[in-house]
């Protein structure tokens, strides 16, 4: 596991900046503003910040980059981004923590996000703006690579599954994401902690499952509302239909059953927490779409624009898919693991997926086509799901691991005996021996 960590970070050591977007300058000020700057300082430095790391990340190869255009100089960057903080100043954006980039509702989005801020301030005081940056990445991004090792080893997968995870969710775009200075990487960090929690629910490991799963989705709760209420509802749903096959088939399910409940009410207690809190909801998301981030007049029924929209996005999105197949490859796999695997993270890897998928669709913008941050959670399936096919599959006497399998597996171990003998001439140890193999 510290091998694989210090070959990551050896790895980003090769582009220590160079990863801003947009959006980084409004988290940046954000977190300079609770460090104690002055609103125009903070805005100031996270300008400066953005600009220089406009001028390491190449237009063709990052599509998010901070740079307006081709071409743009570090200095031609400033000013525009001063000219713009001047206008929105003037035109009524003169309170919050962020600094005025844009006008006040599309900023009141980022104001609603104070948890990776907060986790900023830290890494920025002590570190300065570049390094400070970098390591909190790095932090936010081995952090969710154990917790994936973790929740495999949880599941009952075998040490070299739970390392090919660790090392799946560093390599695909889930590592690519937690690197970005951007609120997107701790989310999914947050949300692996969640899936961990679930898998242990499921184990039936109630008080420190449902303690990770209430941590991990309060805290995602500060950091990206929306997402934290797509993976608790994506969860309870997906566990509600796991529930409804297991009593079909006549099996234990009261783990399922809990653990869908559990993360249906954590669910509500978001969608009930950002409406009492007035915080941007979907309405204002199909709006800041459709009216280029509110610089138009709200259109009076957005969705049947909103869902042209949709048509466009997925469609284009289908044709890259089919142009550079990684994502399907990696589904096709999972969806062997599924077929030919029985464990406990399987449900819970498939509703993380959904929440992706969700988050996606939420977001139907064009310019995100290129990118991966908002259906990051589609990769936590593979990231799951493959490595455990290498492991034994599950057959006549084998079964991958989950809670009845446990059961079967320690009764069976148990009822040897040390006078009893195999056919094979073995007995005592060697019995046992042959059975647990």
């Amino acid at each position: 596991m510290l091998l694989i960590a210090l070959a990551f970070t050896g790895l980003q050591l090769t582009a220590v900046t160079g990863r801003a977007s947009p959006d980084t300058k409004n988290y940046l000020s954000y977190a300079l503003s609770l460090s104690g700057e002055s609103r125009q300082e903070a805005g100031r430095l996270a300008i400066g910040y953005s600009c220089a790391s406009g001028q390491h990340a190449p237009l063709d190869s990052i599509p998010w980059t901070s740079r307006k255009a081709a071409g743009e100089t570090e200095e031609q960057c400033v000013r525009r981004l001063r000219d713009s903080v001047a206008y929105w100043s003037g035109h009524g954006n003169t309170s919050g923590m962020t600094a005025p980039f844009a006008n006040q509702r599309f900023m009141a989005i980022f104001e609603a996000r104070p948890g990776y801020p907060l986790f900023l301030v830290p890494f920025v005081t002590v570190f300065g703006l570049t390094w400070g940056l970098w390591l909190a990445g790095i932090v936010v991004a081995l952090a969710g690579s154990v917790c994936v090792l973790f929740t495999l080893r949880s599941a009952g997968a075998s040490r070299r599954a739970g390392l090919a995870g660790q090392a799946l969710y560093l390599a695909l775009p889930t590592g690519t994401v937690a690197m970005n200075p951007l609120s997107d990487g701790l989310s999914l960090a947050l949300g692996t902690a969640v899936v961990l929690g679930c898998t242990l629910l499921l184990r039936d490991r109630p008080r420190t499952g449902a303690a990770l799963v209430a941590g991990g989705l309060a805290l995602m709760f500060l950091v990206r509302y929306s997402q934290a209420l797509l993976l608790a509802a994506a969860l309870a749903g997906v566990l509600l239909v796991r529930y409804g096959w297991l009593r079909l088939k006549r099996r234990e399910a009261a783990p399922v059953l809990r653990t869908a409940g559990w993360c249906g009410a954590a669910a509500a207690l978001i969608y009930a927490g950002a409406h009492l809190l007035s915080w941007p909801m979907g309405q204002d998301s199909a709006q800041d779409l459709l009216t280029h981030h509110y610089q138009r007049p709200d259109l009076p029924n957005p969705w049947p624009e909103f869902f042209v929209q949709e048509r466009v996005f997925w469609a284009a999105w289908l044709r890259r898919q089919a142009t550079y197949p990684v994502l399907p490859v990696l589904l096709a796999l999972s969806a062997w693991a599924l077929l030919r695997r029985r464990s406990a993270v399987l449900p819970v890897a498939v509703a993380a997926g959904a929440a992706g998928l969700l988050n996606q669709a939420g977001h139907p913008n064009l310019d995100q086509l290129l990118g991966y941050r908002l259906i990051v959670f589609v990769w936590l399936l593979p990231v799951l799901a493959v490595p455990l096919l290498l492991d034994r599959p599950a057959g006549p006497g084998l079964r991958d691991a989950s809670p009845e399998a446990s059961r079967e597996t320690t009764r069976d171990r148990g009822a040897g005996s040390p006078n009893r003998c195999g056919r094979d001439g073995r007995c005592g140890r060697d019995v046992r021996a042959v059975g647990a193999a």
